[in-house]
Order: structure tokens, then C-alpha cells, then sequence
């Protein structure tokens, strides 16, 4: 299971570089869409870690206020990308 939760969380930030570095606004928002599934995914081992108490909840709060952030930055990088290209 740690294995997986670090694979998807890596997976958020290399799917946001991959379609930053096409050069094109559809591949961003493509890959930006991956990168959110990533998120989304990220979070579904962080529950499941949780549910079979291998987090506590100091660090479930941690992880929570992370992913918060990420989720946000996701949705506003097609709209920076698209003000500079």
C-alpha cells in the first residue's frame, strides 16, 4: 500500500509536468485532468491506510491539508497556463 500512495502522489506532479512541457493548452488541460485522477486516487490510500490504522489522525490532518492545497493549485494551472504560455 505505500508503494501505491507514493506511485499516485508522485504521478500528480510528473502528469502536471508532462503537459506543461507539450506546449499546447488542450495537453495541459489532458494532463491536468490525469494529474487530478492522481489526486483523487492519492487520497482514496490515504483513507484506506487510515481505515486499517496504519495512519493516525495528527497525520491524516497533515496528508488532508496537503492534498486541500494540491487540489486547489490543479484547478487554477490551466488558467495560468493559458495567461502565459
Amino acid at each position: 500500500m505505500g508503494k501505491q500512495i507514493v506511485r499516485s502522489a508522485d504521478s500528480i506532479g510528473a502528469n502536471i509536468a508532462e503537459g506543461v512541457g507539450r506546449g499546447t493548452y488542450q495537453d495541459n488541460r489532458r494532463f491536468v485532468k490525469i494529474a487530478r485522477g492522481s489526486l483523487y486516487e492519492s487520497q482514496r490510500w490515504l483513507r484506506r491506510a487510515y481505515t486499517r490504522n496504519l495512519l493516525n489522525v495528527q497525520q491524516v490532518n497533515t496528508f488532508t491539508a496537503i492534498i486541500n492545497d494540491l487540489a486547489h493549485s490543479i484547478k487554477l494551472i490551466p488558467t495560468i497556463y493559458r495567461v502565459i504560455p
